[in-house]
């Protein structure tokens, strides 16, 4: 294993912490001062199509029910049934601990929203939302990366993912933090031990591209192992955080709050391939959705103040069926839900445009359509919450030829 190896593979850096100058050379990315109360931007992906029609159900349509015998959630009012949102569409309620934010208005679903592309692989629509550019298999970063780079303050840990490797939507030239998931998030490692440390420290320590970059990437892991072991000794007296989404979301929050520097983040979050078992107001998806709203409330409780300057976006590849199957699950389908949370959010709405779960105003006769591009919900919220100035977002979505949404 040589020199570059060991350091990508410690995760000490990822190919995505060095910018490209030319074609001869590399240099670090500069950081400039920092922001108090900067605006934030928090993705959280979900992975494996989540059906959005159990988590904001339109419980007004009847094919929803005579379609979905068995994982149908009831209409508000019954047992089981589904949190009313606006007289149309009712909340899983699983998600009832969401529900505060969206009375607070400071929750807000974009429905029959997703990728134009028709495919239905989970490989190809993920690469599709996080690329930014749908129908294109070439596009080499990531969408989120892009953004990194019209964004004006640049130091080491502007990005933060939550996971051990950099995922596809933060691929890039700008440097990007990892941030390890459960109990391994503030582990040391082999480059952490101070042996090994100095003798990276001494064979980086000149003025080459490389060396720079190698000290950048070692002066964000000290940073956040730091910011770390301070939320370590606060939370059960110094002992590492257990795994899953809420406290990954909890732990990111904190450090988000503490460190103004750290402005976009990612957490992926998966299991929402629900080919069998389904559930309805109880059963699989129902115990995973449990999870996932008190994740979302751990963000927004965990960012403290700093809410009210930060945008959640939750997605998803794509949605799923409208009609269950035979093993009392959904396949693959097309338009979803896309979520937003965060303050300047006008929440306490539904948007977009709902053309109904008819078998003629199905996507191919079995889906529900897209009625909005994803983009245009991440554009609206690029623009008018992290001041991204509109002449940017071809650099950030190219080709990209979309509107702007009103919820924020």
């Amino acid at each position: 294993m040589n020199r570059r190896q060991f350091l990508i593979q410690s995760s000490l850096f990822s190919m995505s912490s060095l910018i490209g100058i030319g074609t001869h050379g590399w240099a670090a990315p500069s950081i400039a001062a920092v922001d108090p109360n900067p605006q934030r931007l928090i993705v959280v992906f979900l992975r494996g199509a989540i059906d959005g029609l159990s988590v904001v159900v339109p419980y007004r349509e009847p094919s929803y029910y005579t379609d979905r015998p068995t994982i149908a959630i009831p209409q508000p009012g019954q047992p089981n049934g589904a949190l009313d949102l606006d007289g149309k569409f009712g909340l899983h309620p699983a998600l009832a601990p969401l529900l505060p934010l969206w009375q607070q208005k400071s929750l807000a679903f974009v429905h029959a929203c997703g990728s134009k592309d028709e495919t239905r692989s989970h490989f190809d629509a993920q690469d599709y939302l996080e690329s930014g550019t749908p129908g294109v298999k070439s596009t080499k970063d990531g969408w989120m990366n892009r953004l990194l780079g019209v964004m004006s303050d640049k130091n080491p840990i502007q990005a933060v993912s939550v996971g051990a490797t950099t995922p596809r939507i933060l691929l890039g030239k700008r440097a990007v933090a990892n941030l390890a998931s459960g109990r391994n998030a503030g582990s040391r490692q082999q480059i952490d031990k101070p042996q090994v440390a100095s003798a990276f420290d001494r064979m980086y320590g000149g003025n080459d591209a490389l060396s720079k970059t190698y000290r950048e990437a070692r002066l964000a892991r000290t940073e956040l192992l730091k910011d770390l072991e301070a939320e370590m000794k606060m939370a059960n007296n110094g002992a590492a955080l257990p795994n899953g989404f809420p406290d990954d979301a909890q732990r990111l929050a904190r450090l988000m709050a503490r460190d103004p520097r750290i402005q976009v983040s990612f957490l992926a979050v998966g299991g929402w391939d629900t080919h069998i078992n389904q559930g309805a107001a109880q059963g699989q998806l129902a115990r995973n959705l449990e999870q996932l709203g008190k994740g979302l409330v751990a963000l927004q409780s965990g960012l403290g103040a700093a809410y009210q300057n930060t945008s959640i976006v939750v997605m998803s590849e794509f949605g799923r069926t409208v009609k269950e199957n035979g093993n009392g699950g959904t396949d693959h389908g097309h338009g979803n839900v896309m979520w937003l949370l965060g303050g300047g959010i006008r929440g306490g709405t539904v948007y977009g445009e709902w053309t109904g779960l008819e078998p003629a105003q199905r996507y191919q006769g079995r889906d529900l359509a897209v009625t909005t591009d994803f983009r245009d919900v991440l554009g609206t919220v690029l623009t008018r919450k992290l001041s991204v100035d509109g002449s940017n977002l071809q650099q950030i979505f190219p080709k990209y030829t979309g509107q702007l949404l009103n919820f924020a």
